[in-house]
């Protein structure tokens, strides 16, 4: 027996598995109870995939060898493989018990307590593990990625730090680091960590798509393109190479997008459709509505969905919020609180609690407000919080999910040709599926061009979209235009007035023959004194393919006229969607060239450019766009009509309203 024992640990070492598996199973004949066997036939199934018999072989072997810490640990991996996460702590708890200093339990149980979202207890374990070694690094790591989690940012760099001191070359380390220092908005250290990490390992997961996202925070565009065609063609090969929100901004391709996101949710909730059935959910009165967001606070947000929640017929329906903020409540998070008849703090449950009590409250329609956006608590609904699923307005494309049921959109948004590219079945709201509202404040203040930096005589292009939806392509059109417009300057809002985003701008600029001060950088100030100082500018010009949303509304209620280019994304068509809502549809432009063109065109010809200015000013109070109680009464009736079908049991279908 010796002999062919040894014979087939040279095979299992060899990877010759079936090999090895062939000699365990002739010992097993003569010697049933060998423990050294039966684990390693257990060790070879897990290896094979064949998860439930590793299971029941190694928990033979245990029975024969109760005293062996190894087999307990073993165990666990593959009770994790068939998703019994208590059954794998007990026992790596056994397993400990067996050996107080066994720190690659300590590790596995951390990993455990963090699936089961119990972050506290898997920092205990992380910590004792680096109490009994004080040179893992693994720990160090694992360590940095809970107190991320639990929102300790320095503490959680600082223990990438000590990782990355033991070993100078852990590229998942520097990955991490560089997600929260992202995460914290310091995207010059974080854009450092990315290439340390690429450099190691240019194939970790997520990585390449990390990078480029990071460097169009800073306007770097170094390799872009390279970067771009190696993103896409991972992508098309299945590979994680890309977060969906990243996608969003320089992917002009909802298959792409789509595939994308299903790609992350698969990487990020593979274990976790926990699709339940709600055949015996008990009638409301009213249709319950659930609404969760991290973004129930001082956010562009909470600015647009107050005026919802105001609006909704209390007499049909009952509001329930879910707010997961991250931070203290503030003076928005109270406002808004205060329009639910139910509202619930669950920033300290798991995803699974939060689902529970969504159904314990008896919702029919939960509505992610979040989609795959920082804070997102997608696992809620991956839960299955309650029997309707909507994705709306947080997050603009599709979730790659089979949990959430409905999208809601527009036929500017999603044109019957992509539908197939979405995997929520879609409503369709009459004008634009955009919320806003006519309470915006505009300060009283008048501003000069002088004090704002902005010289008297010139047309200003202005655009104050976030930098980083600013793509290379982007900017040599913008180049163009300022090229054909003499003395015209482009006015920008750079996301914390960083020193070194300008600086690259400007030499960008350089490059095309632009010359650098007619960039123009606009600083932070209130909103009611933004909006009125966006009076000043002549034309805003959008970014592609990531449109924009809010700053769009601003520079339209201001009676700014807003250029866009409609790509094929629903982020790419938002611009579209808005002008369509308020009837100045001459301002969709559909290529580069026609919006080049356009824009030159309005430059020069002042007659024009007044003429639609006197049509936006006319159509922003007569047209759906900013009417909050027409899209209110929409939304109310979409939700009336998948109820309905749901309770006859109709199956899930687009819908027009």
């Amino acid at each position: 027996m010796h002999t062919k024992f040894n014979q087939a640990i040279n095979f299992f070492e060899n990877g010759n598995l079936n090999e090895s598996k062939k000699l365990c199973l002739e010992i097993l004949i003569d010697e049933p109870k060998n423990f050294d066997i039966l684990h390693l036939l257990g060790i070879i199934s897990f290896k094979l995939k064949d998860y439930k018999n590793s299971a029941d072989l190694i928990a033979k072997a245990i029975t024969i060898n109760p005293k062996n810490a190894e087999a307990y640990n073993n165990h666990s991996l593959v009770l994790k493989k068939l998703n019994k996460l208590e059954e794998a702590i007990e026992s790596l708890n056994q397993a400990i018990k067996i050996k107080p200093d066994f720190i690659q339990a300590y590790n596995s149980r951390g990993h455990l307590l963090v699936e089961l979202d119990r972050l506290d207890a898997a920092l205990e374990n992380f910590n004792k593990s680096i109490e009994i070694n004080p040179n893992f690094a693994e720990a160090y790591n694992n360590r940095g990625n809970i107190l991320n989690k639990l929102n300790r940012f320095t503490e959680s760099i600082e223990s990438y730090d000590k990782a990355i001191s033991i070993n100078p070359n852990f590229a998942e380390a520097y990955n991490h680091r560089g997600g929260v220092q992202k995460d914290i908005k310091l995207y010059e250290d974080a854009h450092e960590s990315y290439e340390k990490a690429i450099k190691i390992k240019p194939n970790l997961d997520f990585l390449l798509g990390s990078l480029i996202y990071t460097k169009l925070h800073l306007c770097n565009w170094k390799a872009f393109d390279e970067n771009l065609k190696k993103i896409e063609e991972s992508i098309i090969m299945g590979n994680k190479s890309l977060t969906p929100f990243s996608s969003l901004l320089f992917l002009n391709s909802p298959s792409l997008q789509k595939k994308v996101a299903e790609i992350y949710i698969k990487a990020k909730y593979n274990s976790k459709n926990n699709l339940k059935s709600f055949d015996e959910k008990l009638q409301n009165k009213k249709i319950r509505v659930g609404y969760y967001s991290a973004d129930f606070r001082e956010h562009v947000m909470s600015d647009l969905l107050i005026h919802l929640f105001k609006c909704h017929d209390k007499s049909k329906f009952e509001l329930i919020g879910f707010s997961f903020i991250p931070g203290k409540p503030d003076l928005m998070h109270n406002e808004i609180k205060k329009k639910f008849d139910q509202f619930f703090d669950v920033s300290l449950k798991t995803d699974k609690e939060i689902a529970k009590l969504s159904q314990d409250m008896n919702v029919d329609i939960a509505v992610d407000l979040m989609g795959l956006t920082t804070h997102s608590r997608t696992g809620i609904f991956t839960e299955c919080c309650a029997p309707i699923k909507i994705n709306f307005l947080g997050y603009p494309g599709t979730l790659g999910t089979n949990c959430h049921d409905y999208i809601i959109a527009d036929k500017t948004l999603i044109p019957e040709k992509y539908q197939k590219d979405y995997s929520e079945k879609i409503i369709y709201l009459p004008d634009s599926y955009k919320l806003d509202h006519s309470s915006r404040k505009v300060s009283n203040k008048i501003f000069k061009r002088k004090e704002l930096g902005l010289p008297e005589n010139s047309f200003v292009f202005c655009c104050f979209n976030n930098n980083f939806k600013i793509t290379p392509n982007v900017f040599n059109i913008w180049m163009n235009i300022l090229k054909n417009v003499k003395d015209s300057v482009l006015w920008l809002m750079i996301k914390g007035d960083n020193p070194t985003v300008k600086n690259h701008l400007k030499n960008e600029a350089l490059k095309k023959g632009i010359e650098s001060d007619r960039l123009i950088f606009a600083n932070r100030m209130p909103l009611s004194d933004h909006l009125a100082r966006l009076k000043l500018a002549n034309l805003f010009i959008d970014t592609m393919p990531y449109n924009a949303h809010t700053t769009a509304s601003d520079a339209l209620w201001v009676g700014l006229p807003f250029l866009t280019l409609c790509g094929e994304t629903f982020a790419s068509r938002v611009g579209a969607s808005m002008l369509n809502a308020i009837e100045l549809n001459e301002l969709i432009t559909l290529t580069e060239k026609e919006f080049e063109n356009l824009a030159i065109d309005l430059a020069k010809n002042s007659k024009k450019l007044q003429q639609i200015k006197n049509k936006l000013n006319n159509n922003k109070i007569s047209k759906p766009l900013f009417n909050t109680k027409l899209f209110t009464k929409n939304i109310e009736k979409a939700y009336s009509i998948i109820y309905d079908k749901y309770l006859k049991k109709i199956p899930i279908k687009n819908i027009e309203i």
